[in-house]
């Protein structure tokens, strides 16, 4: 977050899908063949309660905007995405190191430093961002405007609505786990309709495009395909 003029989404997205590719490296993903995409507003959260689910709605909104280029977090199913991952192995930490002891003042090549997995983390996380919300602005964060939700987003990434130590490593969580949802594979539950991915021009799960990878500023013209075999 920002306030400074952000640049387009585009932009923003062609740089920061390297990162989550990096970042993606903290979530094991287990494809789910009975899982299908579901419709954003009749979708019932399988890890979030209410509360939880219209914060992470609200917020992943702000991260990555409907306005502008290309599709926002609601239009690609993020907070679908998200939701399933808290509640696979990924939320329960399952294949990580969790003994102490923790540093919250680690710099993030010293991994995971806090006692909580990522289930744990939203669950505490969200309450305590909404009751400094509600403190600052008067309202918790789904209540206040686009511009008081950015600001109040910008003051946790900064610091300056400060959370319990164990806590301060939620808005990195929060935006890693959006990027993720945003580029994943549908079969994640984001990237609804693949849409992330027509939007930069990636080419998804294709067998072979090995021809294309020599052809520097030629435009692929074939479109993206799933881990499911599904074409956009």
């Amino acid at each position: 977050m920002s306030n400074t003029s952000p640049p387009s989404r585009r932009t923003f997205l062609l740089a920061s899908g390297a990162t989550a590719a990096v970042t993606g490296a903290a979530i094991t993903f287990r494809a789910n063949s009975k899982e299908v995409p579901a419709k954003l507003d009749s979708y019932k959260p399988e890890y979030f309660n209410a509360e939880e689910w219209a914060f992470v709605l609200a917020a992943t909104a702000r991260l990555i905007p409907s306005e502008g280029d290309g599709p926002g977090a609601i239009e690609a199913h993020v907070p679908v995405f998200i939701d399933r991952q808290l509640k696979d192995y990924y939320g329960n930490a399952e294949l990580w190191y969790m003994e102490g002891p923790h540093d919250p003042t680690a710099t993030p090549d010293r991994g995971w430093q806090t006692p909580l997995n990522p289930a744990q983390l939203y669950r505490k996380a969200i309450p305590a961002f909404n009751a400094a919300c509600k403190e600052k602005f008067g309202k918790e964060f789904k209540d206040l405007a686009p511009e008081k939700q950015d600001e109040a987003l910008t003051n946790l990434q900064k610091g300056d609505i400060k959370l319990e130590p164990e806590l301060s490593i939620f808005f990195a969580t929060l935006l890693a786990n959006t990027k993720e949802g945003y580029f994943a594979d549908p079969v994640h539950g984001g990237n609804y309709g693949m849409q992330s991915w027509k939007h930069i021009g990636f080419p998804g799960a294709r067998a072979s495009y090995a021809e294309w990878v020599g052809q520097h500023n030629v435009k692929y013209p074939l479109g993206p395909v799933s881990i499911k075999g599904e074409r956009a």
